[in-house]
Order: C-alpha cells, then structure tokens, then sequence
C-alpha cells in the first residue's frame, strides 16, 4: 500500500478517470465552437435575410410584397401579382386614374393596383409606408383587400 494509504489501483483508476475527464473537458470546446459557429451562422442568416434589399422596379417591389404578405398571412403569388399590376397601371407607381366612378366621386384609384383612398386606409399592412403611391404599400394593401374580398389576388381577373 503506498504512502497516501490508498490501494495504488484505486490511484491508477482516478488518473485514468481525470485523463478522461480531461478529453472531455479538450472536447468540449471544439464541440462548443462548432456549436457556436453553426450558431453564428443561423444568425448571420437571419441578418441577412432581415436585410435583403430588393431592387427598385415592379420586380424589387413585388418581392418585398410578398415578403411582408407572408409575414402577415395574405395569400397571393407573383404571377397573381403581376398580371394586376399589368393590367391596373402598366407597372406605373404614380398611376391615378381621374374618369372612373370612384374619381367621379372624389376618390381616385392610386398606384400600381388602383386602389382607392378608403381601400388603403381600411387594408394598409401594418410594416409599410402609409402611402397609396408607394409601390409596396399599394401591392400589399390591394393583396390584403382582394384576399378579404376574392380569397387571393390571384383570384382577381378584371377590375376589382
């Protein structure tokens, strides 16, 4: 028996258990910068993804739309989109139709997806400019109206 009054297998045992220990401990870090750096990433793309800049034309628009439309529910795709968007204002953000029933009345269409005053105001999408003129305000707001109204913009084939 040594000195220490311990078996010496019992003293070998605890070497090899604080050895093993000590791997772990020498794993761990490596494991946790693998850990933090899928971590980093994840979040580096999350930045990312926060910060996309779209173009400024009916494309750039009608991305970031859809990005906010998604972010609140309403349904529509790009091609529903872009047919209105054709169809409403040839993809002229300061369109204002002056000789329809709504501009007789006072209350001309606006924007890309002509919609009026009362329309924006009632389904403006909280996360957009308040602005009828503002290209992603009016698609988003009209999306927003034409899914109460019609299930999608995608639905809508004529003057809504």
């Amino acid at each position: 028996m040594p000195a220490n009054g311990q078996p010496r297998r019992a003293r070998i045992t605890r070497k090899l258990a604080l050895v093993g220990t000590g791997a772990a401990v020498l794993a761990l870090p490596l494991m946790g910068a693998t850990t933090a750096s899928a971590h980093t990433t994840t979040t580096a793309t999350a930045a990312t993804t926060a910060a996309t800049v779209y173009p400024n034309n009916l494309d750039g628009w009608i991305r970031q739309s859809l990005s906010v439309m998604a972010q609140h529910g309403i349904p529509g795709s790009y091609d529903g989109i872009y047919r209105n968007v054709i169809r409403e204002s040839s993809g002229n953000p300061n369109a204002i139709n002056l000789w329809d029933s709504n501009a007789a009345k006072g209350t001309p269409s606006k924007g890309l997806l002509q919609v009026i005053d009362p329309t924006f105001a009632a389904y403006h999408v909280p996360g957009t400019v308040y602005d009828p003129y503002d290209p992603v305000a009016n698609i988003t707001a009209a999306c927003n109206y034409a899914a109460a109204r019609y299930g999608s913009i995608d639905n809508v084939f004529g003057a809504y």
